[in-house]
């Protein structure tokens, strides 16, 4: 089901002085605020997001730890809260990181970075659906005996997808620096 506002953000823009044959008034352009900049500035700006996403799941684990601490009755309305701030956060980010990737395999002709940007999007979908289920599974209604072996891989993933994130981030800014 597409919303309003994914809707009204995937309107073609209005060409200018069709405003008379359309009766809908122009629409500007957005201008993305990267779109010149040299790849070295592109490639740290995917730091920085990277830095907000961290922070951003600081916050999640905070969130959780303060709504188990909350219990029982549990604050599941403050949690829920964090969550709702914390997905907002990442929505960001990832649509970002995928306009920095087409910048790249697109206009910049830079397939191979846009491969790193991918695949760093793709093990920070990892890490997210991983650390949500860690935070499902560690809720007191859901937590027995024999989760406890699916828990710690489920850490474990954690582990080894962060060590891939950072490798990617490495090999990035190495291949970015070739590319310049």
């Amino acid at each position: 089901m597409i919303t309003a506002e994914a809707a009204s953000e995937s309107t073609v823009p209005a060409v200018p002085g069709d405003t008379a044959a359309t009766g809908v008034p122009e629409r500007e352009e957005l201008v993305w605020p990267w779109k010149d900049a040299p790849i070295r500035e592109l490639v740290q700006r995917i730091h920085q997001l990277q830095a907000e996403r961290a922070q951003a799941f600081r916050r999640l684990e905070e969130g959780h730890r303060q709504y188990l601490s909350s219990g029982p009755p549990y604050d599941f309305p403050r949690y829920r809260s964090t969550v709702h701030e914390v997905t907002q956060v990442f929505a960001a980010a990832s649509r970002e990181v995928l306009a920095v990737e087409a910048e790249l395999a697109g206009p910049r002709a830079q397939p191979l970075l846009a491969s790193h940007v991918r695949s760093l999007q793709q093990l920070e979908e990892t890490r997210l659906t991983t650390v949500a289920l860690l935070q499902l599974m560690g809720t007191p209604e859901l937590t027995g005996q024999e989760d406890s072996l699916q828990m710690h891989q489920l850490k474990m993933k954690v582990i080894k997808t962060m060590e891939a994130i950072s490798e990617v981030l490495q090999d990035l800014r190495f291949d970015a620096e070739s590319a310049e």
